[in-house]
């Protein structure tokens, strides 16, 4: 604990992760859907996003700096939704899969690189549309739900062109601490 107060400001490492965000008319309507489902499964609210870096331990200057060093040479890409799936975990409850095309493969790989993140699993592009720790039977009502709400949503194409840094303790299930840190547009 004493070193935390030797350290100049800022510099006590935080937990971040870099997020793909959609354009925000894509963003509305998915935030429709995260309401939706939040009314009645409940679970915290968050942002629309695709991850492409996990939980990575970093000062949040560093962050910031691997940030812009990876968006410099990173262009918009295409994401298109695969499926409304259901995961094993809190943070991968309800989700649409997102197609593994090789530019979204090669955005996530990109900025894994930048960050010096890596993983035991394969990366699995996906946009979470609720956290919480729901049956097998909760997160099938809940994936069918989705596809109640929102009937075209499994053809859903977007142009990601911008990604953000965002400070997220996953050990804060409620998300009450996370915070956007620095969005950048791609070129």
């Amino acid at each position: 604990m004493e070193m935390d107060q030797e350290k100049p400001s800022g510099q006590t490492e935080e937990v971040y992760s870099v997020w793909a965000l959609p354009p925000d008319d894509v963003g509305s309507r998915l935030k429709e859907i995260m309401s939706a489902l939040r009314s009645e499964f409940d679970g915290p609210a968050f942002d629309p996003h695709i991850t492409l870096v996990g939980a990575v331990r970093l000062t949040r200057e560093s962050a910031i700096r691997r940030l812009r060093s990876a968006s410099g040479s990173l262009r918009p890409y295409t994401a298109r939704a695969a499926a409304v799936s259901r995961g094993g975990f809190f943070y991968q409850c309800v989700y649409l899969l997102i197609e593994p095309t090789p530019e979204v493969m090669e955005a996530g790989a990109h900025c894994c690189g930048h960050f010096g993140y890596e993983t035991s699993t394969p990366y699995m592009p996906h946009l979470s549309l609720l956290y919480g720790d729901l049956t097998e039977e909760e997160k099938e009502k809940a994936r069918k739900r989705v596809e109640e709400l929102d009937k075209e949503i499994r053809s859903l194409t977007f142009e990601v062109s911008s990604i953000g840094l965002f400070r997220t303790d996953t050990q804060d299930k409620t998300l009450k601490s996370w915070e956007m840190v620095e969005v950048v547009n791609l070129k």
